[in-house]
């Protein structure tokens, strides 16, 4: 049986059939639920965040310093540090995660931060390996 899209008008016709959006989702054909005017999609995570990654660069700046290695991401308040490479891509996956919970609980509505919201998905969505693996393209 294949899968067509999905669109429902209300939250209360959605609940009802809530398999067929996730179905729908998994599939990777549209699924939309209506609540008063706005619309939302549900999305396959991983499609989600396959897609992201490839239009949201992680453009990661690698610095050999001395006795050590600094990463940073352009336009983010975001630096890690770390005595090797690898314990230097650890701090900046642990910093992204504290960014992306700072994200989510205050600075989304910080005029300097709002535009961040795929960024934030993408660690969200991530392992700490794709992370790493996203840092280094």
């Amino acid at each position: 049986m294949s899968v067509t899209e999905v669109h429902f008008d209300t939250v209360s016709e959605a609940r009802a059939h809530f398999s067929a959006i996730i179905d729908a989702a998994e599939a990777g054909v549209p699924a939309t639920v209506r609540r008063d005017r706005r619309r939302s999609a549900v999305v396959d995570a991983e499609r989600l965040r396959h897609f992201l990654v490839t239009v949201r660069p992680a453009r990661a700046e690698v610095v050999a310093e001395g006795d050590g290695w600094s990463i940073l991401l352009q336009g983010l308040p975001l630096a890690a540090d770390g005595q090797s490479f690898e314990e230097a891509l650890d701090e900046m996956v642990a910093a992204l995660r504290e960014y992306a919970g700072d994200w989510a609980d205050h600075l989304r509505h910080a005029s300097n931060h709002e535009q961040n919201w795929s960024l934030v998905q993408i660690i969200d969505l991530s392992s700490d390996e794709q992370l790493r693996d996203w840092l280094q393209q």
